[in-house]
């Protein structure tokens, strides 16, 4: 199997699409969702903005609640949207039988929690490719069989703003644009990441650092453009998400970081809903520019 599609819907003049592929990466079958605009064909390519998802999400929470299609639409930029991490019967899981059975299912290890960076330890190192996948695998397939262009932006939320922030601030080249709604921030030093990481990377914590934004950020030589925001009712803001770090880390680098946090506003879809206009037109000012 090379690609299959799963699902077709017309919206705004455009064409959401969710397809199978076999992924060498992630060595299991992958599914992801694209929405083209209706400027996309082959005669005109555009270009692609990357959207990574949280915590037990898949390619459909973005699609169907963050209300970004009409506004894509009217800018022409395609959506890519990945699954959070690989799926089968034989990807390892909390509560699969590969001899890690011992540990309690969990939704924040394992399936639908990728945390987008590539696994060292077994059980998880087969298939949790997800950094490989997303800066390169991904958006090879996309580029070979849709009518888009190399041009790409990244953006995600909550541990999806985690992988965007890591993607672009390690791979400035490969992406003109970054922003990120309630990212883990400082993974290396938040619950969350310290379970994933310890997991999937083992457990030296200097191998840690290279998949922490705040990290990554203090040190940046080459940058793009960001924009985060963050809502000031969010329940993880303190103990997960940590965004004071990577505000610091901006300063001490000088890292062109707009920071914006909104009073109110919670970790759901609906604080995305209300800002995902703004992120779009941030990245459409830098993915077409000449």
């Amino acid at each position: 199997m090379i690609i299959k599609e799963v699902s077709k819907n017309k919206v705004f003049d455009g064409w959401h699409y969710q397809y199978n592929h076999q992924a060498t990466s992630t060595q299991c079958v992958m599914r992801f969702a694209i929405y083209l605009p209706p400027q996309a064909n082959e005669n005109n390519k555009v270009p692609v903005l990357y959207w990574l998802s949280g915590l037990t999400c898949t390619d459909e929470n973005f699609m169907q609640k963050a209300g970004a299609l009409k506004v894509a639409a009217e800018l022409g930029i395609a959506i890519v949207a990945p699954d959070t991490s690989p799926r089968g019967e034989e990807v390892p899981n909390t509560d699969s039988s590969d001899g890690f059975s011992n540990v309690k299912p969990a939704y924040d290890l394992g399936l639908g929690a990728g945390f987008y960076v590539n696994a060292t330890q077994r059980p998880w190192h087969t298939n949790y490719q997800m950094y490989d996948y997303v800066l390169t695998e991904l958006p090879e397939f996309i580029e070979q069989h849709f009518p888009v262009s190399s041009k790409r932006a990244i953006s995600g939320h909550s541990m999806g703003g985690h992988g965007a922030l890591v993607l672009a601030l390690r791979n400035p080249e490969r992406f003109t644009s970054v922003s990120a709604f309630s990212p883990i921030c400082n993974p290396i030093n938040a619950p969350w990441g310290k379970k994933a990481f310890n997991q999937y990377l083992g457990v030296d914590t200097k191998t840690w650092q290279q998949y922490d934004a705040s990290e990554l950020m203090a040190k940046a030589q080459q940058t793009v453009p960001a924009l985060v925001h963050q809502g000031s009712e969010d329940g993880f803001l303190v103990e997960q998400l940590k965004p004071d770090t990577l505000v610091n880390a901006a300063k001490k680098s000088d890292y062109p970081l707009q920071f914006e946090q909104v009073s109110g506003y919670d970790h759901s879809y609906y604080f995305i809903a209300s800002f995902i206009e703004q992120h779009l037109r941030f990245h459409g000012q830098y993915l077409f520019e000449k």
